[in-house]
């Protein structure tokens, strides 16, 4: 299993972007969490398998959500991630 942190930065608030978020890692089986951060970036903790994380990263750089637009991701690969069950919208 693939793990990664990632924090991105755009118009990524108020779109609905970690809602959309979830329905694609849904999708693709990827479990973990996204949540909103008080400086207005997005936290991601992503868990799944290689082929299927790189989709989600590639949704994630393109924004899953249509109003919202994606200036910059920071992707961090971090196998100390807990082993999550499903992917939940938090914060």
């Amino acid at each position: 299993m693939k793990k990664v942190k990632m924090t991105v930065h755009g118009r990524v608030q108020g779109v609905g972007f970690r809602y959309m978020t979830k329905m694609v890692a849904d999708k693709l089986k990827i479990s973990g969490i996204v949540k909103n951060l008080d400086n207005g970036e997005v936290y991601i903790e992503a868990v799944g398998a290689p082929e299927q994380m790189e989709l989600f990263i590639k949704a994630i750089k393109t924004s899953p959500s249509p109003s919202g637009r994606v200036s910059e991701i920071e992707v961090v690969e971090d196998q100390t991630l807990p082993d999550y069950q499903k992917f939940k919208v938090t914060g």
